[in-house]
């Protein structure tokens, strides 16, 4: 007698292949970003037997849930789904998925990217070739502005625009693999790592845990074939002001990882416009020659970056002004945490 079809959710777990690598995705409210990456997971030049995806619902609302109901129906994808009725920030997110994956390997990515076809064989490569023993091995791959999105912006004046070109220390989540091993290691993410004080919104949490794998011994590779398209929003003027304050929460991690002052210009200053522009003003106090001299720099500068955002002189006023609060709210929380960044 023929042995009867066993139903596909009865077969035995140890008869599906193990994965090479694990997707983690951590999504919150952005439905329609969340299914343009999968797709474009479901059109890497990885065999999709070779990874899987697993997605974290992260207290979205019935929008998200109703569209992976719809990719699930259709794609090829190995997907799993984990659901949180309240959000856990990105960090508790992000944990809830690499420790469901099966991989040895974690790649993260946001829902608001589009990995291009060769980005996971990108960063198996690297990590196969990488200088460290294996789970000592980080890579981080290179993360362009989504191409598409530029075309359609005018400018770039109010956008919130995201460039990954090296492997700088920042260790963003949203193009990175990880040895599961170092993951357990490490205890994962610090979701601890959450809004107080003048801290805005969580922030942080990735380049914390790379700065504690490097305590360790872990070092990151570079992938530039690895690469990640990431979605430009318009934020407007007023929106991308208010973003400007919420760096402040990244303070913390200066004081928790001394040796991250590296990310830092001359180790103190966020960013270079920063120290142009508190160079700037210091200079009122002394001569006039020098004052004339560095103030002219500065405006000669400050032309040139708003020209790259698309813009005339008209928006050097309003860079200024992005520079002078972002710098407002470092300085707090440089006191709140006792440590400088300016």
């Amino acid at each position: 007698m023929p042995a009867p079809d066993v139903p596909a959710a009865e077969v035995p777990a140890a008869e599906v292949p193990a994965p090479e690598v694990s997707v983690v995705v951590s999504s919150y409210e952005r439905p329609e970003s969340l299914a343009r990456l999968l797709e474009a997971l479901a059109g890497q030049s990885l065999g999709a037997d070779r990874f899987e995806v697993i997605v974290v619902d992260n207290g979205s609302g019935p929008a998200t849930a109703a569209a992976l109901d719809r990719i699930a129906a259709r794609s090829p994808l190995r997907l799993n789904r984990i659901r949180h009725e309240r959000t856990l920030g990105p960090a508790g997110g992000r944990n809830s998925g690499w420790r469901a994956a099966r991989a040895p390997l974690i790649a993260f990515t946001d829902d608001d990217c589009r990995p291009l076809p060769g980005w996971l064989a990108g960063l198996l490569r690297a990590h196969a070739a990488g200088p460290r023993p294996g789970e000592l091995t980080i890579v981080q791959g290179r993360t362009d502005p989504d191409p598409a999105d530029l075309a359609r912006l005018r400018r770039t004046l109010w956008a919130r625009v995201v460039s990954v070109q090296a492997a700088d220390g920042r260790y963003e989540t949203c193009n990175i693999l990880y040895p599961r091993t170092l993951l357990q290691r490490l205890g994962g993410f610090d979701d601890s790592l959450l809004p107080r004080g003048l801290r805005a919104a969580p922030v942080g949490e990735d380049t914390d845990l790379g700065w504690r794998a490097r305590a360790l011994g872990a070092r990151a590779v570079f992938a530039a074939d690895a690469l990640v398209h990431h979605e430009v929003v318009d934020l407007g003027p007023w929106g991308k002001l208010a973003h400007t304050t919420r760096w402040a929460g990244a303070v913390h991690l200066f004081r928790l990882h001394p040796a991250a002052r590296e990310i830092l210009f001359r180790r103190l200053f966020w960013n270079v416009w920063h120290y142009m522009l508190l160079r700037a003003l210091l200079s009122l106090a002394g001569p006039r020659w020098l004052s004339r001299l560095l103030l002219t720099r500065y405006l000669r500068a400050m032309r040139g970056r708003a020209a790259e955002c698309g813009a005339g002189t008209w928006a050097v006023p309003y860079l200024v002004l992005e520079d002078l609060l972002e710098c407002v709210a470092l300085a707090g929380a440089s006191l709140q945490e006792r440590t400088a960044v300016l």
